[in-house]
């Protein structure tokens, strides 16, 4: 059971199937020890590092599942700090607020309703994920039964939404009027879009989908181009500057025009690290390995120092901290910044979009379209019987354009000064699928390539 719901980067599932009640309390008593077991002899006379805030998203499921988690925690002998009903990036906010041993969100992100899970981090919201503690949890889990010793630990609750509103208005600098949409999902972005930005002066905003039953008008996935057609569609009827859309547990969202136009999470990262360049000239900006080759190229010309990481939070959060990055920037919408902690935000994404466009007379189209002279695919998947045949076969295909290859993650391959792309290929961790991010100068290199690799790859998947 434990096996089904622990993944790469955090824990998820089908709620009464895989996931229950039982299982939460197991993680809890299971994340307890671990993370208490991360203290030192010093750290253990600190009496706030032995907490650990908990908090939860609006589905229905989640109520439930959290209460299990804590009494988890508690039985461990761990205190907690209960948040309430916040989105992901107010749990990184409450561990440092609080200076707390850690921090577990019970949410499924994006997923569709039935799914639930949790996100776990460490002190300082340093994420847990396969290779730095989950599977530690996973394994400690896996020996916990009901006949567990149980401690004496207590949970309390704490209101920290003023706090936080604090925060994250740090980040919004508005000095002209602005008329946007934002769509909430149905997701957290229906709690802190009022209480955070409700009240800010000079922004007009038309809400879509604030409420928090734990039904989805839409699933809460702004990465899906369908989803984000209320957006697009209320932009254009409400004459407005832009358009937002945020995920489930409101960690990321995504973004429009004017024009209803929608913008790559890459390219929204240049108008912003160029906007945190000016404020700290010179610093390191992370991305990770699929955006376009004009994000380091204008990370550079602003004077940064572009980092290329892994895929996934996990890798850019731990790339963020060694390199002190002011910002990051990952395709999936994840946006990194070094006075958030070094974690992910959608509220502080929408407060730095909000000050960049106002601090210009020009529409965010003329803003967006030098930023991205070149042609890309988009990420597509392909569905694969054998995964190490298709390497080969792509591997020999590269061999005959003479492209040198890293393995940083999947594979990258780079002919871009005399052939005019780069590209790379990642396995799916849970599906028999290849992923392709491919890049060209032109359409018709791009055409030509994908062309030559499709047959390669396998059946392409679409709309995945």
């Amino acid at each position: 059971m434990l096996s089904k719901v622990f993944k790469a980067y955090d824990v998820r599932g089908t709620y009464g199937d895989a996931l229950t009640e039982k299982v939460a309390w197991k993680i809890g008593y299971a994340t307890g020890t671990y993370l208490r077991g991360l203290l030192s002899g010093r750290d253990s006379a600190e009496p706030m590092l032995s907490h650990v805030v908990v908090g939860r998203d609006m589905r229905t499921s989640s109520p439930k599942l959290s209460k299990s988690l804590i009494d988890g925690l508690n039985a461990s002998g761990t205190h907690v700090f209960d948040v309430g009903m916040v989105d992901t990036s107010f749990i990184y906010f409450a561990i440092n607020h609080l200076d707390c041993g850690g921090g577990i969100m019970t949410t499924a992100s994006h997923n569709p309703a039935q799914y639930n899970g949790f996100k776990i981090s460490r002190r300082h919201a340093a994420p847990v994920g396969a290779a730095s503690g989950l599977i530690d949890i996973q394994r400690l889990a896996a020996t916990i039964d009901n006949n567990t010793d149980k401690g004496s630990a207590l949970s309390e609750e704490r209101d920290l939404w003023d706090d936080y509103g604090d925060h994250v208005r740090r980040f919004l600098e508005l000095k002209r009027n602005l008329k946007v949409v934002v769509d909430a999902s149905n997701g957290m972005a229906g709690a802190f879009i009022p209480r955070i930005f409700g009240k800010v002066k000079n922004l007009q905003i038309k809400s879509l989908n604030l409420q928090m039953t734990g039904k989805f008008a839409h699933d809460p996935n702004p990465l899906v181009p369908e989803n984000m057609e209320p957006t697009v569609k209320a932009v254009k009827r409400n004459k407005s500057h832009l358009g937002v859309c945020f995920d489930g547990d409101a960690d990321r969202c995504m973004v429009c025009d004017e024009k209803g136009n929608l913008i790559g999470s890459d390219i929204l990262g240049i108008l912003f690290a160029q906007h945190f360049l000016k404020k700290s000239p010179g610093s390191p900006i992370v991305y990770d390995l699929r955006s376009s080759r004009a994000l380091p190229e204008a990370i550079e010309a602003a004077g940064g120092e572009p980092v290329r990481g892994r895929v996934g939070h996990v890798f850019l959060k731990q790339l963020m901290r060694e390199n002190d990055a002011v910002f990051g920037a990952e395709l999936s919408g994840h946006m990194y910044y070094r006075d958030n902690f070094y974690t992910d935000s959608g509220a502080i994404t929408f407060a730095t979009l909000l000050s960049v466009l106002s601090g210009t007379r020009k529409n965010l189209s003329s803003l967006i379209k030098p930023l991205a002279p070149y042609v890309q695919s988009g990420e597509q998947n392909f569905k694969v019987d054998d995964k190490k045949a298709v390497v080969r076969a792509l591997k020999k295909v590269m061999r005959k354009h003479k492209a040198p290859l890293d393995d940083l993650d999947g594979i990258s391959a780079d002919k871009w000064e005399d052939e005019g792309w780069w590209l790379n290929v990642r396995e799916s961790n849970t599906e028999p699928m290849m992923r392709l991010n491919l890049e060209a100068r032109t359409q018709a290199i791009l055409k030509s390539m994908l062309a030559e690799l499709e047959p390669v790859l396998g059946t392409p998947i679409r709309g995945h």
